[in-house]
């Protein structure tokens, strides 16, 4: 009888067997609607922060080119770029954070991701920061400092430095943005706040660089973390391994080099003058950059988090978007108006490199979208592109040693560069997207 009904009823067969499989595929569908809805929302949240976090670190450098003026800010600039090549360090730890809390689904093994990567961020921070201090009269005599001891108050901050990574990371890995938005701000807030008072009162660079080491120390504090890591800790199905330690060092390390290291290039082999302002023009670029790596940041959690059938790559299309459309709007503005962003935000002292601003917002538009996909391919497996990054980390402080006739010199190559990076790291996701629509395209 089976057979029989069977037989006469062939399309209740079909039925039978396609079910599970648009069962699968509505599933699938949902799944990536939900992805692409948490990308979205976290990237509204965080580009909303992060915009007001870039004001007021704007806000901060303004107020101190004004009242510094070009020698005393080009100072101040490079203790703010040491401070960004340390944070490889610090982000690294938030990554790998991130990532393993949101691959964890109790709570007990989200809170033992994120207490055992504690313990080792206290170990690191404190090398790190007795490594500044040892360090401090060699590095302040490389970048013509007159204070050696500026660089002591900022290993201070650096101390904490790493432990924030860590609760940065276990914020992000619980999509909690609100509150890591919060962490942001906060520590933008203290630092212009602090900055403007011990400026004004005389200190100088000493104050600015105080009023970083405070920031930094606030943010840890604040805000309180989520729930998750106040339960009792259970070992975790999937901990923190060192290779994936070691791919965000790489990746971080790569990255702070690209962003940075052109800033303390200038300050070694051009006048004070020269240096401040191309600190002025490096700050466009700075914001184009952290407006980008909003996206990412709501990304990343997501994206790690899919099961490892799951392509992904619906995911990256928001960051690749967002970070297109943030790239075009500050090469037209900057290009448009160049004069009137630097001679009036900055002062008359900065507004003759208004012809370079055009030029950096090019070269850190191309890096932001090389950051987008090197960031996806991390947070889905172990990825050899930060390898690549650093690569290209070493040829920009190689090709500047070289080539730095002038400063418009030094950001052409940054705009070859990256532009060279950028096909380079395209490849692996184009090849993997490729092999995930080949078998669909079979089907149809």
């Amino acid at each position: 009888m089976t057979s029989r009904g069977a037989m006469s009823h062939p399309e209740s067969v079909a039925t039978y067997v396609d079910e599970p499989a648009q069962l699968g595929a509505v599933s699938e569908q949902l799944s990536q609607r939900e992805h692409k809805s948490r990308v979205l929302n976290g990237s509204i949240i965080m580009l909303i922060s992060t915009s007001l976090v870039a004001v007021l670190n704007f806000t901060f450098n303004v107020v101190m080119a004004r009242i510094m003026g070009p020698a005393e800010f080009g100072q101040m600039t490079a203790v703010v770029t040491i401070l960004m090549l340390a944070s490889a360090i610090s982000l690294s730890f938030q990554l790998v954070c991130a990532k393993f809390v949101a691959r964890n689904e109790t709570t007990g093994e989200k809170a033992s991701i994120f207490h055992g990567l504690m313990g080792k961020a206290w170990i690191v921070s404190a090398a790190v920061g007795g490594a500044f201090i040892v360090l401090q009269k060699p590095a302040a005599a490389y970048l013509h400092m007159p204070d050696s001891w500026v660089l002591a108050v900022l290993a201070i901050g650096i101390s904490a430095y790493v432990p924030l990574g860590v609760r940065r990371g276990g914020m992000q890995g619980t999509c909690s943005f609100i509150r890591l938005s919060s962490n942001y701000i906060i520590e933008a807030t203290t630092k212009l706040i602090i900055a403007v008072v011990l400026v004004l009162m005389g200190y100088g660079v000493m104050g600015a660089t105080g009023a970083i080491s405070a920031s930094i120390i606030a943010a840890y504090f604040l805000p309180r973390m989520p729930a998750e890591f106040r339960a009792r800790a259970h070992t975790a199905l999937q901990p923190a391994s060192f290779k994936e330690g070691m791919q965000a060092t790489v990746f971080f390390v790569g990255q702070v080099i690209i962003n940075n290291i052109d800033i303390l290039l200038v300050k070694h082999f051009f006048a004070a003058e020269q240096a401040g302002v191309y600190a002025a023009v490096s700050l466009v670029g700075r914001v184009l950059y952290v407006a980008g790596w909003s996206s990412v940041s709501a990304m990343f959690p997501v994206s790690a988090a899919a099961k490892p059938r799951d392509s992904g790559a619906h995911v990256i299309v928001i960051p690749l978007l967002f970070v297109i459309g943030l790239s075009l709007a500050f090469i037209l503005g900057s290009y448009f108006f160049p004069t009137v962003i630097l001679g009036t935000i900055f002062g008359q002292g900065f507004s003759s490199a208004g012809s370079l601003l055009t030029l950096y917002a090019a070269a850190t538009g191309l890096y932001s979208l090389s950051v987008v996909l090197m960031a996806f391919e991390m947070s889905r497996r172990i990825a050899n592109t930060g390898w690549l990054q650093l690569i290209f980390s070493g040829i920009v402080v190689l090709a500047i040693g070289a080539f730095h006739q002038t400063l418009e010199q030094v950001i052409i190559i940054r705009i070859v560069l990256m532009a060279l990076m950028l096909v380079l790291v395209s490849f692996p996701f184009v090849r993997r997207y490729r092999q995930v629509l080949a078998p669909q395209q079979e089907t149809v």
